[in-house]
């Protein structure tokens, strides 16, 4: 195969798969914790600090870091939603001419990028005083959850 059509493959490869993951991580199923309202967030936090308490035993002041982990994941989650009200839309703006608009995917992904890395400290902060403040016990239920649940702390079953 010639060398300009491999490269054009792999571009085009390349492009679609930017562009569908672009999409697949703007998608917003019908319920999900992305569209949350406050109150909503706030109940959800509510049970989920309630549900961890009682597996892990946790006191009053170890219920409030791990609310504050909570809040503070609460909160890079909207500084990543940011502004955009339909991702989905973000991205077939940038198809929608005859070339893919590289600047405003760029300044998408920076946007993002930014988000991230400006929040990380306080949610990392937070998580460290979490696991800090718990007792040797309580670090190994941790740990063993972790290593039961190959899904991850949010998998269901």
């Amino acid at each position: 195969m010639k060398p300009w059509i491999k490269r054009s493959l792999f571009g085009l490869f390349g492009a679609t798969l930017a562009v569908g993951g672009l999409t697949a991580c703007g998608h917003r199923h019908e319920g999900s914790a992305w569209q949350m309202s406050a109150e909503d967030h706030s109940k959800f936090r509510g049970r989920m600090v309630e549900r961890v308490a009682g597996k892990l035993d946790l006191n009053e002041d170890q219920k409030k870091r791990l609310a504050l982990v909570a809040d503070k994941l609460h909160e890079q989650r909207m500084a990543v939603i940011g502004k955009t009200t339909d991702p989905r839309a973000e991205v077939q703006a940038m198809v929608a001419g005859a070339k893919f608009d590289r600047a405003r995917a760029q300044a998408l992904v920076s946007d993002k990028t930014a988000a991230v890395s400006s929040k990380s400290p306080e949610v990392i902060a937070a998580l460290g005083d979490f696991y800090d403040s718990l007792n040797p016990a309580q670090q190994v239920k941790v740990r063993e959850f972790m290593q039961r649940r190959h899904g991850g702390w949010w998998h269901r079953g």
